[in-house]
């Protein structure tokens, strides 16, 4: 893991923290640490803060600060940061129903088998581990989720599909992501949810953060009927 912070420019206005070069969750919870320490007290000119997998985009006021000013000041943060791991990890959890398998999920059995488990067995371990919003980012309110178990590890499909239904719980590498709406996508399908992630007239629209954990719960088509277009339930 990347121990020292890299600044580098974007564009005139922002500056882009890399804090690891892997995609992990200790990675990401200094990501997330840096970005809680800016908004608890931001330095001057600071207008946005945007969390990635590994890397926090400080956008800023040219005619407040600029970029020799702004790395000066968020070099403490960077480096107290990653004194403070379990802190930055303080989201809500979120309870999440998914139908697997059948049309609802087209690659689970092929997930299953490349991982050596039936299909039952890839639900449980999906089901069972936690999972934790590392960003939001894609499409509005999608959320990229680490946790995903070794076992279920998938590459994406050599050719990504043209359209991916809304609500579609996917994987690919280490990760698992939720389809808010429609889209192309080249992620391996597990299930689909009924739970409503964005709503563009809500504030905020996106019902997840990065920090917030998640955990996947198995339901049938009749329950899931019943959930359509809600949010999810809060959990823990």
């Amino acid at each position: 893991m990347q121990s020292t912070p890299r600044f580098l420019p974007a564009a005139d206005a922002a500056v882009v923290v890399e804090l690891g070069d892997t995609v992990d969750e200790a990675v990401n919870a200094r990501v997330l640490a840096l970005d809680e320490a800016i908004r608890r007290d931001p330095p001057p000119g600071v207008t946005e803060t945007v969390p990635t997998l590994r890397s926090l985009l400080v956008l800023y006021d040219p005619l407040l600060t600029g970029h020799d000013a702004l790395v000066a000041a968020l070099t403490p943060l960077a480096v107290a940061g990653s004194r403070a791991l379990t802190h930055a990890l303080r989201g809500q959890e979120w309870t999440l129903p998914v139908v697997y398998g059948g049309d609802a999920g087209s690659d689970l059995e092929a997930v299953a088998a490349a991982a050596g488990l039936s299909p039952a067995a890839a639900v449980a371990a999906h089901t069972g581990a936690l999972h934790r919003v590392a960003m939001l980012g894609h499409l509005p309110g999608l959320p990229y989720c680490t946790g995903l178990p070794a076992a279920l590890h998938s590459e994406r499909h050599p050719r990504p599909r043209t359209r991916v239904a809304a609500g579609s719980v996917a994987i690919a590498g280490g990760l698992t992501c939720v389809y808010p709406v429609a889209a192309p996508g080249g992620w391996r399908i597990l299930g689909r949810t009924p739970a409503l992630l964005f709503d563009p007239n809500a504030s905020p629209p996106a019902v997840l953060a990065p920090g917030d954990r998640l955990r996947f719960v198995a339901v049938d088509a009749t329950k899931a009927a019943e959930l359509e277009g809600r949010p999810p339930p809060r959990g823990g």
